[in-house]
């Protein structure tokens, strides 16, 4: 069947150029066609993501008409604007798959609003709030390598798509031809109709006033003398960014040169993910170079922000989004608490595999810490609950391990430039009374104990590679362990049972050990792999990093 579906492929018109000759090339090669045309790229709440090139198991125009038909066809179900926001990041082909997708809104009699140039995740969570639009599509595939591009599709409340609605646009992508099933109009003719029209500037201020207005202590920025090296990765933050630091009046910046400007090729940095330290290196090179206090970094969609911190021995050491998590909430609210800004009745939100140091941070403050399931949708799905309920501003924080951060109601998902504002600002004021975030976060660790937090990955490639997955988490689930090493299993929670967790079921397991240790494991919702999150406690790093590496042992044959 996939070979003809190649055939299909092969012989028909295609507008991409690109398509052709690497269909041409696999000609009699099953394996590069079975990789191609065998499955197809499954549409679910984080939308799509794929390897660029030919077929229906890879990202090209047709794959994304076919996507973006299906979303059409919920659409107008819908009624309310009959309105979608459209954002693309700096990869290669976003530009191309967003005109794409906004052509085939377009034939579908949905009006568009789509930036006129490269924008981040945050932006378009707020254009598709600003304009009431019934759904958002961002073009990115996050902090992927180059190879890769992806369709991330969001609700009438910026958040990311929910399961009913994905499942649905996913019913009507499956009734879709991927060649033929789509309808189709140029942008430049749906541009002339007034179809489609492009983001104004009220909205882009409405947005930069909107972070601006998260400052916790506004003005501070000015005097401290902050100095900075920033890299956006070649990526969407570098306006963004730069344009909400220099008004929170921090002008001594030094960008990465290589990584200034979009490059959907990533030279520099095969995978651009500010959690590594390759994706930092020529930053961590410049700051050294120039004695800056900071060294920060955001993804390529500019959701997730990434620093180094300066050592008194003049060093730099990367924090984790574990560690920045709790630095931003104990500093939001000590500050706020200061200011007298702090609302009644607080909440922070964070994911089930981020780290408990953040509950005892918010215990100590007085705020209600609620924990969901991983995705930054669910972080949004509480915002949302306390918007209905006409309290929205009770929400001072939200943040997950993997450098994600939000700071106020105005968007619905992780803000790589308000992250990077506040984390600005909370160097600033350290530095202002002689002290810095290195030796902030050593106090807290002296405060509440010290807490190390790891992720582990397996990967599962090949077509084999999902089911392979699907078996281990089934064993875990039909034969439990008794214990990971020496260390027994004191309790677990299947993330699978709502009743027992009040969250949505999730294909999550978390086991709790003697001695306080944690250990969960998580199939990725976007990725061939499955992660084990430890979270050991020890009197210092190296008997909690000890811990760490008895269960990692002990977990390893698990995944083999």
């Amino acid at each position: 069947m996939y070979q003809d579906e190649y055939k299909r492929w092969l012989a028909a018109d295609l507008e991409d150029c690109d398509l052709k000759p690497e269909l041409m090339k696999i000609e009699g090669n099953d394996d590069e066609i079975a990789d191609r045309f065998a499955v197809s790229l499954k549409f679910g709440t984080a939308g799509l993501r794929g390897v660029l090139g030919a077929g229906t198991n890879r990202m090209n125009i047709y794959v994304v008409r076919q996507a973006t038909q299906g979303l059409a066809n919920w659409v107008k179900t819908q009624g309310g604007s009959q309105t979608v926001a459209i954002a693309y990041d700096s990869r290669l082909k976003s530009d191309v798959f967003a005109k794409t997708a906004a052509g085939v809104l377009a034939a579908n009699g949905i009006n568009v609003r789509i930036y006129d140039a490269l924008m981040p995740v945050p932006a378009l969570s707020f254009a598709t709030r600003y304009y009431n639009c019934n759904a958002g599509i961002m073009v990115t595939a996050s902090h992927n390598p180059a190879k890769y591009n992806g369709y991330k599709a969001y609700g009438p409340d910026g958040c990311q798509m929910t399961d009913a609605a994905a499942a649905i646009v996913y019913d009507e992508i499956q009734k879709t031809d991927v060649l033929t099933g789509a309808k189709f109009m140029s942008f430049a003719k749906a541009v002339n109709e007034g179809i489609i029209k492009y983001v104004d500037d009220e909205c882009k201020e409405g947005l930069y006033a909107a972070i601006e207005a998260c400052q916790v202590r506004p003005g501070l920025a000015k005097t401290a003398g902050l100095q900075l090296v920033y890299s956006p990765l070649n990526g969407t933050g570098l306006v963004p960014v730069t344009t909400v630091l220099k008004h929170m009046g921090i002008e001594d910046i030094t960008i990465v040169a290589d990584q200034e400007y979009p490059n959907g090729y990533f030279t520099t940095c095969s995978y651009p993910n500010p959690e590594i330290f390759d994706a930092l290196k020529l930053g961590l090179e410049c700051a050294k170079e120039t004695g800056a206090d900071l060294m920060l970094a955001t993804d390529p969609d500019a959701d997730r922000v990434g620093i180094a911190m300066k050592c008194e021995d003049g060093s730099y050491e990367l924090v984790s989004g574990n560690e920045m998590g709790a630095l931003l909430l104990d500093y939001i609210c000590a500050g706020r608490i200061e200011k007298g800004t702090l609302p009644e009745k607080p909440v922070a939100v964070k994911s089930i595999v981020s780290t408990p140091l953040a509950d005892a941070i918010a215990d100590h403050y007085g705020v209600e810490m609620r924990n969901v399931l991983t995705g930054f949708k669910w972080i949004g799905d509480q915002i949302a609950g306390l918007e209905a309920d006409g309290e929205v501003e009770r929400f001072i924080f939200g943040f997950e391990e993997s450098y994600g951060y939000l700071a106020g109601p105005y968007v619905r998902d992780k803000d790589a430039i308000v992250g990077s504002m506040l984390i600005c600002e909370m160097a600033a004021y350290y530095r202002s009374i002689g002290s810095s975030i290195k030796q902030r976060l050593e106090e807290i660790y002296t405060e509440y104990g010290r807490y190390l937090n790891k992720v582990d990955s397996f990967e599962f490639p090949g077509l084999t590679g999902m089911d392979k997955m699907a078996g281990i988490m089934d064993s875990l689930r039909n034969d439990p362990p008794a214990a990971f090493g020496p260390y027994k299993v004191t309790g677990s929670i299947d993330y699978k049972d709502s009743q027992a967790t009040g969250l949505p079921a999730s294909n999550v397991l978390r086991y709790n050990l003697e001695g306080g240790a944690s250990v969960i494991v998580r199939p990725s919702g976007t990725e061939p792999k499955i992660k084990t999150y430890f979270t050991t406690l020890g009197k210092d790093l190296d008997e909690a990093q000890a811990q760490k590496d008895e269960l990692a042992a002990a977990l390893a044959p698990l995944f083999a």
